[in-house]
């Protein structure tokens, strides 16, 4: 007889994983030293907030095309470093690593990391600049 190992962790399947992700990922968030007064700051409705999260990342991950946006534009002038980017893409890599293992957890975590980074990039850009974002 075989026996699932208890280690070893779904991958992300379904909007449920995403909802969960999500909902996990910003609950830290929300308390963290670094990075939560930022959000807890800007984010008014947060029921609002986490269904386009929901809906990104279903877009981005299960290519469920939910979504449609440009999510760069509000973090534009933002007063963001490197290191609020480096606390927000270790604890989205935390939060899916402690609920989901495989291929699209992997994807997820590669996808958080190119997206602060390019975000960081542009803000960088844009800091200094009279220039507005193309939506």
């Amino acid at each position: 007889m075989k026996y699932k190992d208890s280690l070893v962790k779904t991958d992300i399947e379904n909007l449920q994983h995403i909802q969960q992700l999500v909902n996990s990922f910003y609950a830290t968030v929300q308390k963290d030293p670094l990075i939560g007064d930022i959000f807890t700051n800007r984010i008014k409705d947060w029921p609002a907030h986490l269904a386009k999260m929901y809906r990104f990342w279903q877009t981005v991950l299960l290519e469920e095309h939910t979504y449609s946006g440009s999510p760069f534009p509000p973090h534009a002038k933002m007063p963001l470093t490197a290191a609020h980017f480096n606390r927000w893409v270790e604890i989205w890599a935390e939060t899916i690593t402690l609920f989901f293992g495989g291929e699209k957890a992997s994807e997820a975590k590669r996808r958080g990391e190119a997206m602060a980074t390019m975000f960081l990039a542009k803000i960088e850009f844009y800091k200094d600049s009279n220039l507005k974002p193309l939506l």
